[in-house]
């Protein structure tokens, strides 16, 4: 039982000299990295000769105090608003809804020509929610047919889309990191856009594979799920919030906010595993048809050649 236990605390000495290693290699730079890091295997190696000599008592006590020094260091590390942004993700979206009007700012329109060439466009558009008419999934996967980028589209009368896309808030120059996502690397940006603009980024540019998905939504709903995120879009612009990897990325605040609509929608593992989620919607009955026709139904095609003004409209005209 006192080996049991021994090997216990060990594991838990490597676990946690692992993630501090790791914590500090993303939230510290320069000479001070390399004095904390070394500071925390130093400790390791006390708190290991601890426990080989049988001081279990005095190892687990080191361990307590050394994980509520690092965790007053974790609780220190706020999200910023005022860093010096890449360009595409440098404005977050606003919105200001009275009765039936709703003005949204910092909608991003740019043109894309490669994933890292555009013309930037920021503008404000004036919608009412009256106008409201349809509510889109929208999936773009990439590499692995499990984990799929989610937005959501809301339609308009006159065939007006506005997109919403909660993404990592990079710094100029910054690259996304999937492991830099579970230790604070990164803000969070609910981005409204243009279908122009960012599904004709992933679909034309990129080269992903992208799906629609109509959502089988009741007007209030769909009203009610366009405030659901011009409420998140003012929040995040009043008090920043760190993107996560797993626990608050694309598909999970899209699924917060659906609760909202109706908070009994269960959490599922598709959720996390964001490819799979128009299954999960398909058992909900948000979407209509059998599931095969319904994914085969919901690919989209390049459109290298339609015109921007008539994007929207010529990639539902073409679904099959």
């Amino acid at each position: 039982m006192r080996i049991a236990g021994r090997l216990l605390l060990a594991l838990a000495v490597i676990a946690a000299l692992a993630w501090t290693l790791v914590a500090l290699q993303y939230q510290s730079v320069g000479l001070w990295r390399g004095l904390a890091q070394a500071a925390a295997v130093a400790a390791a190696l006390m708190l290991g000769r601890q426990i080989w000599r049988g001081h279990v008592g005095r190892a687990l006590a080191g361990l307590l105090g050394a994980a509520v020094v690092a965790g007053l260091w974790w609780s220190s590390i706020k999200p910023l608003a005022d860093r010096d942004w890449a360009e595409d993700v440098a404005r977050g979206v606003t919105g200001q809804v009275e009765e039936d009007l709703v003005t949204i700012r910092n909608v991003r329109d740019f043109t894309w020509s490669t994933p890292g060439t555009f013309t930037p466009a920021w503008r404000d558009e004036t919608l009412r929610l009256s106008d409201l008419q349809t509510v889109d999934l929208v999936t773009s996967v990439w590499a692995s047919p499990a984990i799929a980028h989610t937005l959501i589209s809301f339609g308009f009368a006159g065939g007006r889309h506005i997109v919403f896309s909660a993404e990592i808030r990079r710094e100029r120059g910054e690259a996304f990191s999937e492991i830099g996502g579970f230790f604070k690397e990164f803000e969070l940006v609910l981005i409204a856009a243009t279908e122009a603009d960012i599904v004709r980024l992933r679909s034309d540019v990129r080269g992903e594979s992208v799906s629609i998905f109509p959502l089988n939504l009741t007007p209030d709903q769909r009203e009610a799920l366009f405030r659901s995120y011009i409420n998140l879009g003012n929040q995040l612009a009043e008090n920043p919030r760190f993107y996560q990897t797993v626990t608050n990325n694309c598909t999970t605040i899209i699924w917060r906010l659906a609760r909202t609509v109706d908070d009994r929608l269960p959490l599922d593992w598709r959720v996390l595993l964001s490819g799979y989620v128009p299954g999960y919607l398909h058992d909900l009955g948000l979407l209509e048809g059998p599931l095969e026709q319904v994914l085969q139904a919901a690919r989209i095609a390049p459109q290298p050649d339609v015109l921007r003004d008539d994007f929207s409209g010529k990639i539902r005209r073409l679904q099959p």
